[in-house]
């Protein structure tokens, strides 16, 4: 082999960044369509969430002063319980928006760590992820190893 054509073959290419994305939005470009379903539910999702939050802003339940120890106790529950569901949702609606932005950019529907395709199945019940069910599997795993 020549000198020359090794030199050839590994000539400088575009940043890996830029051949992953390009490889994705390949993969997708076609898909868009495919995906008009997953877009209408999560976009319907986003807008009942809101809704609702701004609803709860409007008639927000005050903290009243309970007679009894008890009733205020159960009445702090409940209003740290609201809370947690609040975050939740708030944490659901920036993946929600971030899953969206990927289908705008044409990488919805690829997984982020081995850019394999993920089923269409695993979208439908979970449209906001961004892994394969093995990828998830073994972040999963792993996860339980550390603990």
């Amino acid at each position: 082999m020549k000198a020359g054509s090794f030199a050839k073959r590994i000539s400088p290419t575009p940043s890996a960044a830029q051949s992953v994305t390009a490889k994705r939005r390949a993969k997708t470009s076609s898909q868009g369509k495919k995906y008009a379903a997953i877009r209408r539910d999560l976009e319907r999702k986003r807008k009942a969430m809101l809704d609702e939050a701004v609803e709860g802003l409007a008639n927000p339940n005050g903290q009243e002063a309970f007679p009894d120890v008890s009733d205020q106790a159960s009445a702090e529950a409940e209003q740290n319980f609201s809370m947690r569901i609040r975050e939740r949702e708030q944490r659901l609606i920036k993946k929600i928006d971030e899953a969206l932005e990927r289908m705008d950019q044409n990488t919805y529907g690829i997984c982020e760590h081995c850019e394999e395709e993920i089923p269409y199945p695993r979208l439908k019940a979970r449209p906001v992820t961004t892994l394969c069910i093995n990828c998830k599997t073994l972040q999963e795993q792993e996860e339980k190893a550390r603990r």
